[in-house]
């Protein structure tokens, strides 16, 4: 049947379901452990969905990124606005109106799309979602640390066939929300009695990375920086005040946030939720400093693509984000990843430095037709954001030089393409390592992650008005990554620059200068003979468990502040 014919029975299509395809063929399902389900949906309930439109010249916004991003480029600087990329991405006229026709022949009400008009949310009732997106079947589940409420489909859904040339793919059917992977662990043994510290906090930070109390915001800019939650999680601002109370007396300081973006529940706070709010704002100390909280959302929604919509749609944004938020490749249909990737894109032409976590299961593992593989983490292993991995101290009672954590996400993408910013990077550690693992656990074509590293273990933190030490995790080191960089922002507005914006091409241009090269240790992979538990190892320069290494502010303030 031709694509005429089914454009003719488009409306058809919403009651037969017949002419047919899989968007999202390869999306995986899976009921994360913990989850349970409470059956099927009452076929009266709304539902909100999110439909990812088709858009135009995603190559001219791929060329743009780079002119924007590189320093030796005439653009550099030279930042889109949110009206800009609309104008350049939005989808084709025939997109939009036949998507719109589709919608409303279904019976979809309270249409809303975005700056961009890349995406459109609509509330359909459960009957009229299951025939518009034949062999979708609406149940709810139960699950996680906060017993949280979700509908989605355990089947995949089909779209009609003359939608192939308009749609990407519908959120809020296959996807669930993440779990928080930081961990609290063990006091470290063999104390001895003059311990320099006992746990990480911000005065640790402060001397490790070379921050004076005079290195905080000067309180005279419109800069600000973010941080991004989607794990049912609330920050307190009595936990904040708390905290400052407890370890910032020697720096200026905000005593709350300036914004919250979603609605933060009055349950207990979580402790992740704390640590991404107290350590971003007490490394980007000063800095007006927003949250994008998750809490609130209609169960049918997907957090991190909720978030997504809120950045299209926003003309004025913080302009460091750091997100603690990451899945398996494998877990995600290639269409989904290769949108999101495209969203980053329209991030960094705005000049907008998105930060994400590398994760904590080292090189990662698992098994593909009987034989193992590393197993790659998104969005760590998109090319258009600055991953974060993790360090240790080698002693972890003194301020020393830093070690990789074994947990230190890192790796190769199964996905995306090695861009060409660290071509050189990665063909020079994988001519020096001495330590690779076999060729066959990896692609080393992919993009490779992360790009820098901070400290990740033995954090303290104050969640629900208690202090909780020994916390771990790339949650802890994104966040006073994004901190110190919004300090580098700031020095930047204060001499008439742009914000920094997308890093990765400057990071690698100027081969990591301003960092602390970490040359010891390796990040954890799979309990096998072969590999024996152990991925990548570290050395001098470039490497995929701590990039180019932990943040040393006055020669980073230094390399970054021009031009």
């Amino acid at each position: 049947m031709g694509r005429q014919t089914c454009l003719l029975g488009l409306l058809a299509l919403v009651i037969t379901g017949k002419c047919t395809y899989s968007p999202e063929p390869d999306q995986r399902w899976m009921l994360p452990p913990g989850w349970v389900s409470l059956g099927r949906v009452d076929p009266e309930e709304e539902l909100s969905l999110t439909f990812a439109l088709k858009q135009q010249n995603l190559e001219r916004l791929s060329e743009l990124v780079q002119a924007v991003s590189d320093p030796s480029s005439p653009q550099y600087g030279k930042y889109l606005t949110l009206q800009d990329v609309a104008e350049l991405v939005q989808p084709a006229p025939l997109t939009l109106s036949t998507v719109q026709k589709w919608l409303l022949a279904a019976g979809a009400r309270n249409c809303h799309s975005v700056t961009t008009r890349d995406f459109v949310t609509c509330w359909l009732s459960v009957w009229q979602a299951e025939l518009l997106l034949p062999g979708a079947e609406f149940h709810r589940y139960v699950g996680g640390p906060s017993e949280t409420h979700v509908v989605r489909s355990p089947h995949p859904y089909q779209l009609p066939q003359a939608l192939a040339p308009h749609v990407d793919f519908v959120g809020g059917l296959h996807r669930f929300p993440p779990t928080s992977s930081l961990r609290q662990r063990p006091e470290p043994q063999g104390v001895g009695t003059v311990g320099l510290h006992l746990g990480v906090t911000p005065s640790v930070l402060r001397q490790r990375y070379n921050l004076t109390a005079q290195d905080v915001g000067s309180g005279t800019t419109n800069n600000s920086q973010a941080c991004a939650q989607f794990l049912e999680q609330y920050f307190h601002n009595s936990d904040l005040t708390e905290f400052m109370r407890l370890f910032g007396g020697d720096f200026a300081h905000h005593a709350s946030v300036a914004r919250v973006v979603g609605k933060q529940g009055r349950g207990r706070a979580g402790i992740e939720a704390s640590l991404d709010v107290e350590y971003l704002m007490s490394a980007g100390a000063n800095i007006s400093t927003w949250v994008y909280s998750s809490p609130g959302r209609h169960e049918a929604q997907e957090p991190f693509l909720q978030w997504l919509l809120l950045l299209s749609n926003e003309s004025t944004l913080p302009n460091i984000h750091t997100v603690s938020y990451g899945d398996d490749e494998d877990s995600l249909s290639n269409v989904y990843m290769q949108r999101v990737n495209t969203e980053f894109m329209k991030a960094a032409a705005r000049g907008l430095t998105l930060l994400f976590a590398s994760g904590d299961t080292g090189a990662g593992c698992w098994s593909v037709s009987g034989r193992h593989k590393f197993r790659p983490s998104f969005p760590a292993s998109s090319p258009y954001v600055t991953t974060v991995g993790g360090t240790s101290f080698r002693n972890p009672f003194f301020i020393t030089n830093e070690v990789v954590d074994y947990i230190s996400g890192g790796g190769f993408s199964n996905v995306f393409p090695q861009p060409s910013y660290q071509g050189e990077a990665v063909a020079q550690f994988l001519k020096s390592s001495s330590h690779l693992p076999p060729s066959s656990y990896f692609n080393a074509s992919g993009r490779a992650y992360p790009d820098v590293a901070a400290l990740s273990d033995g954090y303290w933190v104050v969640s629900n008005r208690v202090p909780i030490p020994w916390v771990s995790g790339t949650s802890a080191s994104t966040p006073v990554f994004g901190g110190i960089l919004s300090l580098i922002n700031e020095h930047r507005i204060l001499n008439g620059r742009p914000p920094l914006g997308f890093l990765n091409p400057r990071l690698y241009k100027q081969h990591g200068a301003g960092l602390f090269d970490v040359t010891h240790g390796c990040h954890e992979s799979c309990l096998n003979e072969e590999v024996e538990g152990q991925g990548f190892c570290s050395g001098p320069g470039w490497d995929p468990v701590t990039g180019w290494g932990t943040p040393n502010f006055p020669a980073l303030l230094k390399t970054l502040l021009n031009p």
